[in-house]
């Protein structure tokens, strides 16, 4: 079902050690509206979405996890030449006392990951306007979190995973409209 290909979705670059902006990234590693909460949300969705728009949430439910998987590699490069003193400065001491360097899912403010974070209505229009919603929170933390590095080779991987939250937000947008006329002149949900 998978061919694997060793390379990102899109090339991860930082140019320093940088352990705060790691712990900060871990937010869309673990948090509630991170790649994981996405990926999973969509992925359990596709299962009472109408078949007209199923694909919508299976190409974005995937794709999350290649974000995932580029956050995990700006984490790692961020953090794996880090002193215990340069962890413990940026906060990361209680993670290193529990995981050492492994990543594990949780926020930035080290709060675990929850299936609570994942929302299923089982309605299809409620439930992709959750998952427009979900994008935008995903965009603008992106952009935050651009504001909050002076590292540009970073600022580039995170300006590229904040314009596929807006791609992935206009494609849940086109399957609401597409859904809407549906339900108006089907009289379907």
């Amino acid at each position: 079902m998978w061919v694997y290909e060793k390379k990102l979705q899109y090339p991860v670059r930082v140019s320093k050690c940088d352990p705060h902006m790691a712990k900060l990234l871990m937010e869309q590693y673990g948090g509630a509206d991170g790649e994981l909460a996405a990926a999973l949300r969509y992925l359990n969705q596709r299962y009472t979405i109408p078949d007209k728009v199923i694909g919508v949430l299976n190409d974005i439910g995937t794709e999350e996890f290649a974000h995932l998987e580029m956050i995990a590699t700006m984490i790692y490069k961020l953090t794996k030449d880090a002193t215990i003193e340069q962890l413990e400065q940026a906060g990361l001491d209680a993670h290193y006392a529990a995981h050492d360097r492994a990543l594990f899912y949780n926020n930035a403010a080290g709060v675990p990951f929850t299936a609570t974070y994942i929302q299923a209505k089982g309605d299809p229009i409620a439930d992709l306007y959750e998952d427009i919603a979900a994008e935008e929170k995903a965009r603008a933390t992106y952009q935050w979190l651009i504001d909050l590095t002076d590292d540009v080779d970073l600022q580039d991987s995170l300006k590229f995973l904040r314009e596929r939250e807006i791609v992935h937000s206009l494609r849940f947008r086109e399957a609401v409209e597409i859904l809407k006329d549906d339900r108006e002149t089907k009289k379907i949900f």
